[in-house]
């Protein structure tokens, strides 16, 4: 065992530089005229594969460039047009948007024998529908359609309540599919992915506060209470699980595939709504994906209970924490993570679906790039919060890279092996929902946006569908004109003594003092002004709790160990504890505040709870 955990130290010291010595970019930096030429490139990109799909493949789902064809690959009902409705608002095409919405309101029916995924018509369809309605529907977004009349909104909330069957579950977990008409099928699978269950927070909770009926934002959050209350011991969650019975069925934890917008919706949903049992959960999850699953650049996925290597893999979907980290604070290690996957881009003109560490080769099977979105969301991310010409460069080159490898007659091709670059016949409406969007968004930034997310009414939430979903006060009452969120807080707050499943036992420390990571507030946007490149990351503080999750909303672990492994595990974390206060212990560049062995003095108008009572009224930002 020793020898396999210095072999992985060895090899993760190579990756590093491996990484940290790959190019940055493939020529010279972008000109601002480049990049004007660049948001036009990538504006014709989107209609391309708009047209493409209009004039082929519409009103089915999603476009075959290659064979300009259509076919239905979720529910039958224009996926591909509904996917694409606020990518046209945000291009500024009055026309084709009101075309679209005024279809949509006429012709779209969910009453259907089809059985559809919960996660991807949630994330798709019903955030497409919502995100649209509240354009259409607002004067100040510039884009009201007068003739408009909530047929969007009707539509979201029938589609919402043919969903809801399958949260009926004894966890509150729900099913992975339903029938939009039956409801679930008796012989449908208990088992369901952690990402599928616990990222449905934003769609649902948004219709609740547009129609006022609470159930949609508490079926959400149950199935995510659901899931955090069977974490590990190490606040680690795994793939898949059992709605029925709450067992784990696969233990593999990380940050990519199955499990990846769970941590998203955490911080997201404190961000839209303010509840700050979403900001508990993410400090406890995030931290400890920071210990277990980093190392630095990369992230590997460990056993959920042991935290046991499992693989040494860069999925493509991971491509999506930088940009998290970004919204949470923590730039620095956001960069490095950023250059490392970016390198594997530049070694094959795309990123593979699965890239093995241990070999620095394609992983087996997944050699595939279905133009995902993640790694151009948090190049966008990056660029928003340093200015760095570097993540322009990046956007050039990806850019190059589809327009290069992936167009095809009539759209954009999946890259069936990255390293042939062979085109696939198909083309997922994520393309137009977000590859292309955080493109545009990307140069439209940098020379000097005009569009509805930098200089609109509101600051605006990107789902993980890359929706808008803004922060109206209807929406988001409780930010009203500003509030800090986040926090490098003060441990000695709590007079409790902490449960070993409600703390992340081994917390990043140094000299006695704690992360707890460093968040934004959709009323603070992480841009230039705020963070720069290479300053110490989480500048802001913010609410200190002091109490865990468990311990402030009873949500205690339900893992199934015995009386002596509990006190086992105990005296092994005050033994723990007591080692690294005598020890100090390197973590990456974060702001840290002292325990309550230290004084505790911040000058930022904190009351003696440590929680801010002011904040100058800044820039904006943008979750993902």
């Amino acid at each position: 065992m020793e020898n396999l955990k210095t072999w992985l130290y060895f090899l993760f010291l190579s990756l590093l530089s491996w990484a940290s010595t790959a190019p940055t970019s493939l020529a010279d930096g972008v000109t601002p005229d480049e990049a004007l030429e660049l948001r036009d490139e990538v504006r014709e990109m989107f209609y391309h594969a708009f047209d493409g799909y209009m004039e082929y493949a519409f009103p089915l789902d999603e476009l075959r460039p290659l064979s300009c064809a259509g076919e239905d690959s979720l529910g039958g009902y224009a996926l591909t047009l509904i996917d694409s409705l606020d990518t046209l608002a945000l291009l500024g095409d009055r026309e084709r948007f009101t075309l679209s919405v005024e279809w949509i309101g006429k012709n779209l029916r969910f009453e259907i024998n089809k059985t559809v995924s919960l996660f991807e018509t949630s994330i798709r369809v019903l955030g497409g529908l919502l995100s649209a309605h509240l354009i259409a529907s607002d004067y100040a977004t510039g884009m009201r359609i007068p003739s408009y009349d909530n047929q969007l909104l009707d539509l979201a909330v029938d589609l919402a309540h043919r969903l809801l069957p399958a949260f009926d579950t004894p966890t509150g977990i729900p099913y992975g599919s339903v029938n939009l008409l039956h409801g679930v099928d008796e012989h449908e699978s208990k088992i369901t992915s952690t990402a599928g269950g616990g990222t449905l927070t934003l769609e649902f909770g948004v219709l609740s506060r547009l129609t006022n009926d609470p159930i949609f934002y508490q079926v959400a959050k149950k199935a995510v209470r659901g899931l955090w209350a069977r974490r590990s011991r190490l606040n680690l969650v795994g793939a898949h699980i059992n709605v029925f019975t709450g067992e784990w069925t696969q233990k593999d934890a990380g940050i990519g595939t199955s499990i990846d917008s769970f941590y998203e919706y955490l911080l997201k949903a404190y961000l839209l709504f303010g509840d700050e049992e979403y900001l508990f959960i993410f400090q406890e999850a995030y931290a400890a994906a920071m210990h277990y699953l980093y190392n630095d650049p990369w992230y590997v996925e460990v056993n959920m209970d042991s935290a046991a290597i499992v693989w040494p893999l860069f999925n493509s979907l991971q491509a999506f924490w930088p940009g998290l980290q970004v919204l949470a604070g923590d730039i620095d290690p956001a960069i490095r993570t950023h250059t490392a996957f970016f390198s594997v881009w530049q070694r094959y003109g795309f990123t593979p679906e699965g890239f093995n560490l241990a070999t620095l080769t394609v992983q087996h099977g997944q050699k595939s790039y279905p133009l995902r979105p993640e790694l151009m969301e948090s190049t966008y991310w990056l660029y928003k919060a340093t200015r760095d010409p570097r993540y322009l460069d990046a956007g050039r080159d990806m850019v190059t890279s589809l327009q290069n490898g992936a167009r095809c007659p009539c759209g954009y091709c999946h890259i069936s092996d990255v390293e042939f670059q062979k085109k696939e016949d198909h083309m997922e409406s994520f393309f137009l929902a977000e590859t292309v969007k955080y493109l545009w968004l990307l140069f439209d930034l940098a020379v000097g946006p005009d569009n509805l997310v930098e200089n609109g009414p509101y600051k605006y939430i990107f789902s993980t569908e890359g929706h808008l979903l803004p922060t109206t006060p209807e929406i988001s009452p409780v930010w009203g004109n500003g509030s800090y969120i986040g926090g490098y807080c003060n441990r000695g707050d709590s007079k409790q003594e902490p449960h070993p499943s409600d703390v992340t036992n081994d917390t990043k420390e140094t000299n006695g003092r704690t992360f707890y990571g460093g968040w934004v507030s959709s009323e603070s946007p992480p841009d230039s002004s705020i963070f720069k490149a290479n300053s110490v990351s989480g500048l802001i503080k913010g609410r200190c709790p002091g109490l865990t999750h468990g311990q402030k909303y009873g949500i205690q672990y339900l893992g199934s160990t015995s009386r002596t492994e509990e006190e086992d595990e105990s005296k092994q974390h005050r033994e723990s504890t007591q080692q690294r206060q005598r020890t100090v212990i390197q973590s990456h560049s974060v702001l840290l505040v002292s325990d309550q062995s230290a004084d505790y003095s911040v000058s930022d108008g904190n009351n003696d709870n440590g929680v801010p009572e002011s904040i100058d009224k800044g820039s904006e930002s943008n979750p993902q």
